[in-house]
């Protein structure tokens, strides 16, 4: 296991992922505390909302104004999910620095998930990445290419790593500036992320891959050791482990952010983020949500009695 002063990119998914499924809908200023906390605490990005119809998720009907707020926060990168180029086109109109874009790996869940198949959405991709490539260098944004049901879907089953790794590179042809792999239905566990990503990384080069665990099952964090042993340093997980797709029943969960830095951090890896202050934002959004299930444990434990992070070299952010 390397570890050390190695810094591990941690995206902050509650404000999309994490708010999704609710029934309560988060006021508006509630959101912009929230962005405003984590940039506070040190979180270099935030997935800060989805750009759908708000007829079908009345939860982000607000996502311009939370925009608009995230980008006055210093050294902050928001993203954003959009379902397809219409969204897209209204996330390059609001200067959304980075979206996300998801392709399943399951024809099933794409169809459940964004009611169009694999081979649309794909089309839908390659007209977001045109769009991209149309705009002026100081105005394009960047595109993740999100690759979910990568270890299981709900409707099918197991999905063949060979088909999730040819997907991932088409995404790659494509030309997505960063590749994200979900396993949105938690089915995923350390053995499958060591061979997903023995067959992936080589295939991606230098185009950064992130992951996306659920702990719907209990392996999250297993899934983040295999993930780290192989190399990879970004990922995505919401405060007090919110979220779960509302397309998969049972699919409850992301693993919690507060534990993985936690996770992190003790073992002298850098997130950049203050840990005392993710627990203070933790509880507050607990307070602000209480009828949502917070699955996180550090919040509720607090730090372990004269707990500190592995001493590292350098300037801390």
């Amino acid at each position: 296991m390397m570890t050390g002063a190695e810094r591990v990119i941690i995206r902050e998914v509650g404000l999309r992922d994490g708010l999704q499924a609710l029934p309560a809908i988060m006021a508006t200023d509630d959101k912009r505390a929230w962005c405003t906390a984590a940039a506070e605490a040190g979180f270099a990005e935030i997935e800060m909302t989805s750009l759908v119809p708000p007829g079908y998720m009345p939860q982000f009907a607000d996502a311009a104004d939370v925009i608009t707020h995230v980008k006055t926060l210093p050294d902050v990168t928001g993203s954003a999910l959009v379902p397809n180029l219409r969204g897209a086109e209204r996330a390059a109109q609001l200067g959304v620095a980075k979206i996300t874009f998801i392709v399943s790996a399951s024809e099933s869940f794409n169809q459940a998930n964004v009611r169009r198949s694999r081979r649309h959405s794909i089309g839908e991709l390659e007209r977001i990445v045109a769009l991209r490539d149309s705009r002026p260098t100081a105005q394009r944004f960047q595109v993740v290419g999100g690759i979910s049901s990568a270890f299981g879907c709900s409707i099918e089953g197991q999905v063949d790593i060979a088909a999730v790794v040819r997907l991932a590179g088409t995404l790659l042809e494509i030309g997505v500036d960063e590749l994200a792999v979900a396993d949105t239905v938690g089915y995923g566990d350390p053995a499958a992320v060591r061979r997903m990503l023995t067959a992936l990384l080589p295939l991606a080069g230098a185009v950064p891959v992130s992951a996306h665990f659920h702990d719907t099952r209990g392996t999250g964090m297993a899934n983040v050791l295999a993930a780290l042993d192989h190399g990879l340093r970004r990922f995505d997980a919401s405060l007090g482990g919110l979220g779960g797709c509302p397309n998969a029943p049972g699919a409850t969960g992301n693993i919690a952010t507060e534990d993985l830095v936690y996770l992190l951090e003790a073992m002298g890896f850098d997130t950049g983020i203050d840990i005392d202050r993710v627990i203070e934002l933790c509880r507050k959004i607990a307070a602000r949500l209480p009828a949502a299930a917070m699955s996180g444990h550090l919040a509720q434990a607090g730090l372990p009695a004269g707990w500190t992070a592995r001493a590292r070299p350098g300037p801390r952010r």
